[in-house]
Order: structure tokens, then sequence, then C-alpha cells
């Protein structure tokens, strides 16, 4: 069955195309709850709640645009919406903060230990960390769809990437004096 069948029978609420779909993209759309979540529960909580949302809104989806580009938009403002009914932007200083790259020695540090470290971050650091860093919105977008200023997107970046350098530091340091 082609992915224009199959979205066409969701539409008409045909439960077997459902589970296909969700079968076509939950690992995909899994993946990228992870990086917004603070650990896999909250992230299979989180894609199961964007998938209601895409089942709900698929009579919506007109084909034009990509339809994996369709539901990342969804499954990440559905996370975001979580995020904002929480309120976790509500007591941000927009001081700014010495924006760091943070340096990563791919051949020392784990895909795995990345994600721990990201997930780990507060959620006001994460969600705009992921947003700009690993998703590629401007801070403009970021402050648009988080319902918070420019000024504490940057700030939150920065945040985010001290406190990501730190653990990276500590955990290099940590390496080296295992191998002395």
């Amino acid at each position: 069955m082609s992915l224009k069948q199959l979205i066409e029978n969701c539409k008409i609420n045909d439960t077997k195309a459902q589970g296909e779909l969700y079968k076509l993209y939950a690992n995909k759309l899994f993946a990228l709850c992870l990086k917004y979540s603070r650990n896999r529960v909250e992230a299979e909580d989180n894609l199961q709640d964007a998938f209601l949302v895409i089942l709900k809104k698929i009579e919506q989806y007109t084909f034009k645009g990509s339809f994996e580009g369709w539901i990342k938009r969804i499954t990440i403002n559905t996370v975001l919406q979580r995020y904002r009914s929480e309120k976790v932007f509500d007591l941000i200083s927009e001081n700014q903060i010495e924006d760091d790259e943070v340096e990563i020695d791919d051949e020392s540090l784990s895909l795995d230990y990345l994600l721990k470290i990201i997930q780990e971050l507060p959620d006001r650091y994460r969600l705009v960390f992921n947003l700009y860093v690993l998703d590629g919105y401007s801070h403009k977008d970021i402050a648009d769809m988080l319902n918070i200023t420019i000024g504490t997107s940057k700030s939150n970046l920065a945040r985010a990437r001290q406190i990501l350098k730190q653990h990276i530091n500590q955990e290099n340091n940590s390496e080296q004096s295992q191998s002395l």
C-alpha cells in the first residue's frame, strides 16, 4: 500500500491503517521525543500523545509538503505543549550568559552519554538546546514556539551549553584519570 493510500485510509478511521502508520513512523518519532523528554518513560508518553494528535489531525494533511515533516512538527509541538502547560518558562531571567561552544571529542563520548546529559538538562534549557542545535530553529522561531523572548532563548541556549560543557569536561577528566 502506498503512503498516500495509507494516509487516506487513516483519514476514514481505518484502525489497521492507523496501526501501519504507527509502525512506519514510531521509531523515528520516538527518537525525536527522546531528545525533548527527560527520560524514556516520558518520551513514550509523548510519542503516544503525539500519535493521538496526528491521527486526530490527519484529515488536515493535504499532501503538500513532506508528510514526515508534518508529523515531526506535530510531535515537537505536542511535546512543547506539555512543557508550556507545566510552566517551565515562568521564572526565567534574560541575563545574557557568555555563549560557549561545546567541544565534543566524538571518539571519547558515546551517543548514549550525550543523550543522557542532554535529557538531564532543566526543561527550559533542554528544549531550547534541542530546538536550536539539533533541529535548526532560529531564536525567533523558538521564542514564538515557547512564548518567550529571543533574549531568553539565547540565554537558555548559552546556559545549556555551559552545563553540557561542564558534564563533558568532567567525563573527559574522569576518563583521563582512569587511564593513568
